[in-house]
């Protein structure tokens, strides 16, 4: 019995991967973020929900959206990073509109949330890292988009002479996938 080839290449060093280089950073301030709000709202909740609801249920959504957040930078498949793009949106608008409500209203917020004051009790980190996740996501997509019209041109280029490229056949010409960077 014959055991699936493994890709050349493991998931995790791709270079469209969310898991590489700065992505790996943001997923742990992600994580950090996910412990620290669920901890926190989980907390509030349990302990003295009564005097500040509204608080501490957007403490609580905050711990949702950072988990999902974290998961889904964490897998990184093209779906999950429709995810995260999602998440990390709706993360900068909850932080914006959470950060003016608090300023503008206090008295709906005796205890702070993590957005509250667009996450000032937190360094401004839950200000920022939306943007800096959107902007990760952003270039990881441009990257896997520039690749993709590379390796359809290369096949397309390969159709043209005659290799087979898009197949992986060397062809009469003797060009193959290799010539032209596709692997």
């Amino acid at each position: 019995m014959s055991e699936p080839m493994a890709s050349p290449e493991p998931t995790a060093s791709r270079p469209d991967s969310t898991r590489t280089g700065p992505g790996r950073l943001l997923v742990a301030i992600y994580a950090l973020f996910a412990l620290s709000a669920s901890a926190r709202a989980g907390v509030q909740i349990a302990t003295k929900f009564g005097h500040a609801p509204v608080a501490y249920v957007l403490s609580a959504f905050a711990a949702v959206v950072y988990i999902l957040a974290t998961v889904t930078l964490a897998v990184g498949s093209p779906t999950a990073r429709r995810i995260a793009v999602l998440s990390c949106s709706i993360e900068l608008a909850g932080v914006l509109a959470v950060g003016t409500w608090s300023l503008a209203d206090p008295a709906t917020f005796p205890d702070a949330t993590v957005w509250s004051s667009y996450g000032s009790g937190y360094g401004f980190v839950p200000l920022v890292l939306p943007v800096f996740g959107l902007l990760w996501l952003r270039r990881l997509t441009r990257r896997a988009r520039t690749q993709r019209t590379t390796m359809m041109s290369a096949e397309d280029a390969g159709e043209a002479t005659g290799s087979g490229v898009a197949n992986g056949e060397s062809g009469a010409s003797g060009q193959g996938a290799e010539d032209y960077g596709v692997r």
